[in-house]
């Protein structure tokens, strides 16, 4: 079969789904192309209208070109990738190890040169304002009115300022307390640090007017769990406020998807919980396609009845567009497609009952 140029893909999707609403959407995280990966099997028998990579697509960890190239040819080679890559539409942004360095942010001096190996494997036309800006942050809106789905992809990596890591003491004290170790870093509540840049938050705000029922934000790293040390929004609280903020001002039906950690959750946060808005505010993590993480950790957000999967997994957006009352199930699925966590809501429940 001879693969289709993933611009005209995107181009054909928006087309039949301006008729057709998105029902099925699968996503994930942290691919490492040095590795076997099976997941891609479960994720073509589950045929979803749309995958969305959520960073880590490769683990590059490299400005040089060469490098960055293999990478991306290592994934493309990977038979089962290739056939979701010929059938179903592929939206992405990237974090640190397809951005070039571990938790790298705006400082990296390989990003631009990370940026042009990305542009080419995701083949972005040569017009696209992605080619233009800073950065790789981008939205589309698929489907009919009244069933529209967004889909906005943030950038995390480009314009995000330093972080506060924890001294030696910091971490011996730290994990003296939880009795296991948390992380590197810790949330500086004096920091004026930058998660996406002016630029990129004046287009966030302007991306949520825009109308849509469902919104799918797109966060490389989490934000809604804020207990753990390693890289997530909280260790830039008035970012993380910001963000919230940016959430209730401007949109409702907005479900947040996220992956870095090497492990998948799912996570609410209550309605003004937090400064958050004013209905339930889901995070699903998944991640990862091929990596393991952590077996257990505290997050006084995540879903009752649901826990850590730690093991290769994938996500799963599925909606009911035939309810009165359009309902959203959220899953994480292990490598065989079977779902090991689950979550639901409806689209009335992501709108504030009372402003």
């Amino acid at each position: 079969m001879t693969k289709l140029p993933l611009a005209l893909l995107l181009s054909a999707a928006a087309a039949v789904h301006a008729e057709e609403p998105l029902s099925r959407i699968a996503f994930g995280s942290c691919a490492n192309e040095h590795r076997p990966q099976p997941v891609w099997k479960a994720i073509n028998e589950l045929k979803p209208q749309l995958f969305i990579l959520m960073g880590d697509n490769v683990y590059a960890d490299s400005a040089d070109p060469a490098k960055l190239k293999a990478s991306y040819d290592a994934l493309a080679a990977i038979a089962e990738f290739g056939t979701l890559r010929e059938n179903t539409p592929i939206l992405a942004t990237w974090d640190d190890h397809d951005y070039g360095r571990n938790d790298a942010g705006a400082e990296w001096e390989g990003k631009k040169a990370s940026k042009a190996a990305f542009m080419e494997f995701f083949e972005t036309p040569q017009d696209s304002p992605l080619r233009e800006r800073g950065g790789i942050y981008d939205a589309k809106i698929f489907g009919p009115e009244g069933k529209r789905v967004q889909v906005i992809l943030l950038d995390t990596r480009w314009f995000r300022g330093p972080l506060r890591k924890m001294t030696k003491e910091e971490a011996k004290e730290t994990q003296a307390k939880s009795g296991k170790k948390i992380g590197r870093y810790l949330p500086d509540e004096q920091s004026d640090s930058s998660m996406l840049g002016d630029e990129q938050w004046k287009w966030l705000a302007e991306e949520l007017k825009k109308p849509a029922e469902l919104r799918l934000l797109i966060t490389s790293i989490q934000a809604i769990p804020n207990e753990h040390g390693w890289e997530k929004w909280g260790n830039l609280p008035k970012e993380r406020k910001k963000l919230l903020d940016c959430i209730r001002d401007n949109a409702t039906g907005v479900l947040l998807l996220s992956g870095d950690r090497h492990l998948s959750e799912i996570s609410l946060l209550p309605p003004e919980t937090d400064g958050g808005p004013f209905y339930p505010l889901y995070e699903v993590t998944s991640s990862g396609l091929n990596q393991t993480g952590l077996p257990e950790e505290d997050n006084r957000f995540r879903v009752d009845g649901t826990k850590i999967y730690n093991q290769p997994n994938f996500g799963v957006i599925e909606i009911d567009w035939t309810a009165k009352d359009p309902t959203i199930a959220m899953q994480i699925r292990d490598e065989r497609g079977k779902a090991v966590n689950e979550a639901k809501t409806t689209l009335g429940q992501l709108k504030p009952c009372s402003r």
